[in-house]
Parts: C-alpha cells; structure tokens; sequence
C-alpha cells in the first residue's frame, strides 16, 4: 500500500507523458524527452517492486531463487546498457563518417 502512494506522489511531481511527447517540432517525436521520463520515472519504480519482490521471496526462504533472479535483473541492465552504448557509438561513427 505504502509503495502506491509513493508511486502516486512521484507521478504527481512529473510532467504528463504527452507534454514529453508533444515537446519536439511538429512531425518529430521527442525521443530524448521520452527517455528522460522513462529512465527518471519508471525505471525507479519497476526496481523498487523488483525489490520489494527479492526481499519477500529471500525471507520466505527462497534465497537460490532470488540469487537466480538478481543475476538475471543484472543481466538484463547490462544488455540496455551496451545498448545505449551502442547507440552512443554508433551516433558518434555516423557524424564522423557524413561529416
């Protein structure tokens, strides 16, 4: 109960997701700004129920599981993060080659 209402307090603070859309030209989707939401937004919220999930689960007992589903979860960061790291890269190789 207590984790929806910080979810709800945080959503209150944050700007609504069509301000964040609708903020790039006419025409264009404002990619950066839907990042920024979901990385300041959702990302916290979703690893806090992660959270909230591996403690239950490692006071029921269930510590292999819990081992099994942190590595997965680390896995899973480290995959997005060599894919912004490759967006990155890639960003810098298309401006150094039509430069």
């Amino acid at each position: 109960m207590m984790l929806i209402e910080v979810g709800q307090a945080m959503w209150g603070h944050s700007l609504p997701p069509s301000t964040v859309i609708l903020a790039a030209p006419p025409g264009e989707i404002n990619t950066e700004g839907i990042l920024t939401f979901f990385a300041s937004k959702i990302a916290p919220i979703l690893l806090a129920i992660l959270g909230v999930i591996f403690i239950g689960r490692a006071s029921k007992g269930e510590v292999s599981r819990v081992l099994t589903s942190s590595a997965i979860a680390i896995i899973g960061l480290a995959f997005i993060a060599g894919a912004a790291t490759l967006l990155i890269v890639g960003d810098s190789l298309i401006k150094l080659v039509f430069k």
